[in-house]
């Protein structure tokens, strides 16, 4: 499998925003982390493939299913709400056994990660709110035709509507991958994280989160955000004026 790599699983709290040391207001969503708690550790021994399974959450045993009980039976694990693979290689696998948990160390401030989960249900939504499709126009002539998508035909050759077109239909509630977001903050007593910009899903959402093999993208868009929004515009103005005065003399 292409980039194996081992992940968290986090709980959606919200957004807010935090201020760095030079003053910059930087939006960011906050992702509760609950005891990830690896419940299988698989080998190719006997599965094939190199993979820990992950668990999260707490949840009665009453309202597991049989099939599921057993399974965290047989690895001495409590029942947890949300399970979920991880692709891993030998050394990662190497470090963990069944019952270990997977602590926010594996993530580190100043790095990006890739989240995954799943998105907002619109139900079903016309062309010009999932696809944004600019309508018709609103002039004289035009009769209950301004939201529509237009025509879908492709002429007598081949007399068809090609798969994948553009129309309405059921918007989100899809899973959704956001690459190459910089962790801002790691708060390790409370067990949270403050990711840059927005995350997929709804406040209480499950997410899951893995470090990304991108270069993080935080640094460089950071500081040329500092130097702009950090200046004080009056004492810049002044400045400006000075140099301009300078400038005549």
């Amino acid at each position: 499998m292409k980039n194996p790599r081992l992940g968290l699983l986090a709980t959606k709290v919200g957004m807010t925003q935090i201020f760095n040391d030079d003053g910059v207001r930087i939006p960011v969503t906050v992702l509760q982390v609950e005891k990830n708690t690896v419940v299988q550790k698989k080998t190719v021994a006997t599965d094939g493939y190199v993979a820990l399974q992950v668990g999260s959450g707490t949840i009665r045993e009453k309202l597991v299913n049989q099939p599921e009980r057993g399974h965290f039976k047989k690895h001495n694990v409590a029942p947890t709400r949300h399970l979920v693979e991880f692709r891993v290689d030998e050394a990662t696998a190497g470090k963990f056994n069944t019952g270990d948990e997977v602590t926010l160390g594996l993530l580190e401030a100043g790095k990006s990660v890739d989240v995954s989960a799943t998105s907002k249900g619109r139900g079903t939504a016309g062309v010009m709110k999932r696809h944004h499709m600019s309508g018709f126009r609103a002039t004289h002539g035009t009769h209950e035709y301004f939201r529509h998508g237009g025509s879908i035909g492709c002429r007598a050759t081949p007399g068809k509507v090609h798969p994948g077109k553009r129309m309405a239909g059921r918007m989100g509630n899809e899973r959704v991958t956001v690459l190459n977001c910089a962790v801002v903050k790691l708060d390790t007593d409370k067990g949270l994280i403050f990711l840059r910009g927005a995350v997929p899903g709804p406040n209480g959402g499950f997410v899951e989160v893995l470090p990304s093999v991108h270069v993080a993208r935080k640094g460089r868009a950071l500081r040329a955000e500092a130097q702009i929004m950090s200046k004080n515009p009056m004492k810049a103005s002044k400045a400006g004026g000075g140099a301009a005065k300078g400038g005549k003399k």
